[in-house]
């Protein structure tokens, strides 16, 4: 941040409430020219509120908003993006029948005349791409890029509106550690020409290293504003959940071998996707999958899952060959998949808890084609609690929090009776609480026998959980590593190989 701060951005004594429950109560907030301000808090501590007052989505109860020294008023989302205020979602808000270019000078198109002019669009696109050293092409639809791969369309959105500000909410939860690294250098440019960003993450290792200053929210109310060589790890923890957490990795026993591995893929392949894949995983084992963006790590997954189909290979449940290749199949053979995108492939948003965790074994809760409502809310009831579900059971999954919504999830794996669960970036987008709460679901899996197979981007959840890890590069599996080899600097040795 520099010497010379220049106040940007001012925020007074905002507060709003919804149905007689405050969101924000007398919320105070600055942010300096080429500044990132991180604002942290766990999942309904008002900074998804906060911002959407700052864009003009929905408007304060009262309290001041001044920007550049002027105080506005009721304002739009076009006015407050004129102003030079830009938000990278961390929902995506792309169109997927468009390119990725499209997407980009969506409203801020180049014409001839009353003609889109489609070639300047691209080259524009190109130009934002190679800034961000992106190596997909602009011109590809939205709907056949990856999770991480539309969220960089994303933040190449918000820096072609030449933003003075931009709010970037989880803009790393898709992405890779060089991809990350990618981000950083960005953000450092834009620093360098004075534009200042709030930075929203529940990552903490990101938040040391890009932030100049920590704002952290807590039930709607300002807790504290300091420089970040002001927090450590643990004071910046009890500053947003209002208690200790303690090891978030906690030593596991060593894992050992025993008996026959309960699951074996063997020369799995599928063409321009992944090729010669090759594992087995024991009871009681958690196995990770590493990688770069694009790697295939995902698209090996959802092919033993059934989502996607494969060329060669094998999938062997104890011992014995899975003939059968769909999820369905998948299921009753014991295998379950938790998508990395949980609100398109996970769950069905207006649909309650209970409906949600008893999708996926209506088998059991069934009779003569009618659904049992007893026995559902019996079973769903039962997972709310040895979950710690924080919800009512006739709760729609759509009004929960991120980390919730990824417990019911596990909730309705766990009703198969799986004996292998695949968990593809199951702390993506949560609070720190709720990371805890899902490594601590993964341990007890672990301890109950299950094999568990962890894809994280999140080098420190695949370091910390996981007895073994799988390194994918382009499709091929690279190395396996045992736990006492496992640290960062091997895993990305093997990523880039």
């Amino acid at each position: 941040m520099p010497e010379n701060q220049i106040n940007i951005l001012k925020v007074t004594n905002l507060s709003k409430s919804f149905g007689g429950i405050k969101a924000l109560d007398n919320i105070s907030f600055g942010l300096e020219k080429g500044e990132v301000h991180a604002l942290m808090g766990e999942n309904g501590a008002g900074k998804s509120t906060f911002m959407k007052i700052l864009m003009g989505l929905i408007q304060s109860d009262s309290g001041e908003v001044i920007f550049e020294g002027e105080k506005l008023a009721k304002t739009s989302v076009n006015e407050m993006l004129k102003k030079g205020i830009s938000m990278i979602h961390q929902e995506m808000l792309n169109v997927p029948e468009l390119t990725a270019a499209q997407n980009i000078f969506l409203g801020q198109e180049t014409k001839n005349n009353f003609w889109l002019n489609e070639s300047k669009t691209n080259n524009k696109a190109k130009q934002l791409f190679d800034a961000l050293e992106l190596s997909f092409k602009p011109t590809l639809k939205i709907k056949h890029l990856s999770i991480a791969e539309q969220q960089m369309v994303e933040i190449a959105k918000a820096i072609s509106n030449d933003a003075k500000v931009i709010i970037m909410d989880e803009p790393t939860s898709a992405l890779s550690e060089i991809e990350v690294a990618t981000l950083f250098k960005i953000i450092n440019k834009l620093k360098s020409i004075g534009v200042a960003i709030i930075y929203i993450s529940h990552k903490l290792e990101e938040v040391f290293t890009i932030a100049d200053r920590i704002t952290v929210l807590r039930d709607g109310t300002h807790i504290t504003t300091q420089k970040t060589e002001d927090f450590n790890r643990n004071n910046l923890i009890m500053s947003m959940v209002g208690r200790e957490i303690k090891d978030l990795f906690s030593e596991n026993e060593v894992f050992i071998k025993s008996g026959e591995p309960i699951f074996s893929v063997n020369n799995f392949t599928k063409r321009g996707k992944f090729s010669d894949i090759n594992f087995e995983i024991w009871p009681g084992e958690v196995f990770g999958f590493a990688g770069l963006m694009g790697a295939g790590r995902t698209e090996i997954a959802r092919a033993i899952f059934g989502l996607d189909t494969f060329d060669a290979g094998e999938i062997k449940i104890n011992g014995e060959k899975v003939s059968k290749h769909s999820p369905q199949e998948a299921i009753k053979n014991n295998i379950v998949y938790i998508s990395e995108d949980r609100k398109t492939e996970g769950f069905i948003p207006e649909l309650t808890v209970n409906e949600n965790i008893s999708l996926s074994s209506m088998a059991n809760i069934s009779k003569n084609g009618f659904i049992q409502k007893g026995k559902e809310a019996e079973q769903s009831n039962k997972m709310v609690i040895d979950l710690k579900i924080k919800a009512t059971s006739h709760q729609k999954l759509k009004n929960l929090s991120g980390g919730n919504q990824q417990k019911v999830l596990i909730g309705k794996a766990l009703l198969t009776n799986p004996k292998v669960i695949i968990l593809d970036e199951p702390t993506r987008g949560i609070d720190v609480a709720a990371k805890f709460e899902i490594y601590r679901l993964i341990k007890e899996l672990k301890a109950k026998g299950l094999a568990v197979i962890l894809l994280s981007s999140e080098l420190p959840e695949i370091i910390g959980l996981c007895d073994r890890v799988m390194v994918i590069s382009k499709g091929k599996n690279t190395i396996i590593l045992p736990k006492k080899e496992v640290n960062q600097e091997k895993i990305m040795h093997y990523a880039v190989s």
